[in-house]
Parts: structure tokens; sequence; C-alpha cells
């Protein structure tokens, strides 16, 4: 097929999900495997398309994605009705299943336990209308009712959903209190991570100083927006890194004096208008093991 001029320039991944359909994902596999060609050149993830060029492409249908029944340890229940079901996620567990995951997952672990979700979105992630990273514990809400989803996806995007994190980024934050407003898009030449871009996505993320100690400070967070890795890579591109995470320039000698194998960083409390009553509710969540006894090893160094 020929590449169409409003595609002029586009990344190829971007220019394959666009013109068959595909997900980043199965895009990127793809370009991966080397079968995508531009006039005869096989293309690369980052390559750009040119308008008039012949595009060939062959491809498998992947396997549908679906929920596996499986029970997780350490994920609570924190609040439960017949239109939403909060949950207290520990580390290593995803949202949702995914080609490029194969762990455990929260659709899982409430289809292990009998809690239905909202058949409203994708197969693989009915019911989700919010996400944190697999290495990051703490609140989400998860829509059993078709009417909680499209409410709460209407609250997420229109940011009246308050979510507040914690995290212990390196040194002392100066100012100790601010906001980062830089777009956020993926690194270059990189799948998995991500920077901040002058093309990327508008992201603003608002950190208050809880307390200061040697080598690090406990910082509340507020997120304005929710983009993928939006406090960790905002906090590394003001050179403070989250402690424990090496992806974004953590250092791993603190992280291995604190006992850390993941970003100390922790969802505590979630606050919306519940998408049946209506009414404003919040919910709290403890630090889990591994970040109270880092904080603790932290404030005796």
């Amino acid at each position: 097929m020929p590449v169409p001029e409003g595609l002029d320039g586009e990344r190829a991944d971007l220019a394959l999900a666009k013109l068959l359909g595909f997900s980043r994902t199965m895009a990127q596999t793809v370009l991966a495997s080397g079968d995508a060609r531009m006039d005869g050149r096989t293309l690369g993830k980052s390559d750009r398309v040119l308008a008039g060029a012949f595009l060939e492409v062959n491809w498998s249908d992947p396997e549908p994605v679906r929920v596996v029944e499986t029970p997780v340890d350490g994920l609570d229940i924190v609040y439960l009705d017949e239109d939403i079901v909060v949950v207290d996620k520990p580390v290593g567990v995803v949202a949702h299943p995914a080609t490029s995951w194969h762990g455990p997952t929260v659709l899982g672990a409430l289809a292990a336990r009998g809690i239905s979700v909202s058949a409203f979105g994708p197969p693989e992630r009915q019911g989700i209308v919010q996400r944190l990273d697999v290495g990051t514990s703490g609140l989400m809400v998860v829509a059993r009712s078709d009417r909680a989803y499209s409410n709460l996806k209407r609250a997420f995007k229109e940011r009246t959903v308050h979510k507040i994190y914690h995290a212990l980024v390196q040194g002392q934050l100066d100012p100790l209190d601010g906001t980062i407003d830089a777009p956020i898009g993926r690194a270059p030449q990189h799948e998995w991570k991500f920077a901040v871009r002058a093309d990327g996505r508008h992201a603003v993320t608002h950190y208050e100083t809880m307390e200061a100690f040697r080598y690090a400070s406990l910082a509340r967070i507020h997120l304005e927006t929710g983009r993928t890795h939006q406090i960790r890579v905002h906090m590394s591109s003001v050179r403070h890194p989250l402690a424990g995470d090496i992806l974004y320039g953590a250092d791993p000698t603190l992280a291995r004096r604190l006992g850390l194998d993941r970003q100390w960083l922790h969802a505590v409390s979630l606050s919306f208008e519940h998408p049946g009553s209506g009414e404003w509710v919040e919910f709290r969540s403890e630090y889990p093991r591994d970040l109270a006894q880092a904080l603790d090893t932290l404030a005796h160094l």
C-alpha cells in the first residue's frame, strides 16, 4: 500500500497502527521481526515513513489476550459494591493482561474471587478505568457496572478524580513544593522508557515535601494528568529520581542500602464522586512492608 500524505514523516510504528488498526505493541512486534518494508527497505520502529512510498507488511494475527483467573496474595479488596471495586494492588501485579505480560493481573485476581466487572472496554481490559505500573503499589478502582465504567472514564478524562501518591525521591527538593509542567513521550530507541519531550503529551505533576532525610525526601504527589510513568519521568527530569528506580537514573547503591528492588512509589489516596450514588468517596492505603522498611532504614542512615 502507498503511504498517504497525512502520514508523511510519521514514525513507522505509529503509521502501521493507524493504517492497519494495530495496537502500538503489535506494530512494534511486526517491525522488530523485520516484516515491514518501505520501497524494499526494512523499517525499524523509529524510522519515518514517506508519503507516496510503497509499504509491504506481513503479519500473523496474535492469539487473543484473555483474562486468566489467578489468585493473588496481598491484593486486598478495600471497597466493593454493585458499581465499583477498589483494590490495594501489591507490587508485581498489572491491571490487565497483555501480550507482553505473563504474570498476575488485577482482573485475574478479581475473577478468581468471583467478582464480576463491567463488560465495557476491550476484552482483555473490561472494567479498567485506570492503571498502576507493575512496580507501583496502592489503590486503584475497577468498574463493575456499565454506568460506572462510563462515569469513571469521564471523571478521569475531566480530571475530577483525586489521586495522591507518596514517593521517596533522591536528594532534597528545591523548591520544597512545586509543579512540574513538562510534556512526556516515548524515549528514543527505548521500547519501555518515557522521557520529557517537546513533542510529548501534556503532563503536570504537583509535589510537596513531607519529610527530608540525609539522602532522600518523602514527597506527596498530586497528578493533574495521568501519563505513563509520569511521576517517575518528571522527578527524574529534575534530577530527583525515585529511590530504587534504576530505569530512570536512581543510585543502585542507595537502592541496595534501602533494600529496594523497585521504585519507592505508592498510591496512598483515591477519591472521586461515586458513579452510582453521586456521593464523594475517599479511600486510603498504608505503605506495604518493603516501602515502610526502606523508609525506616533511611531515617537511620
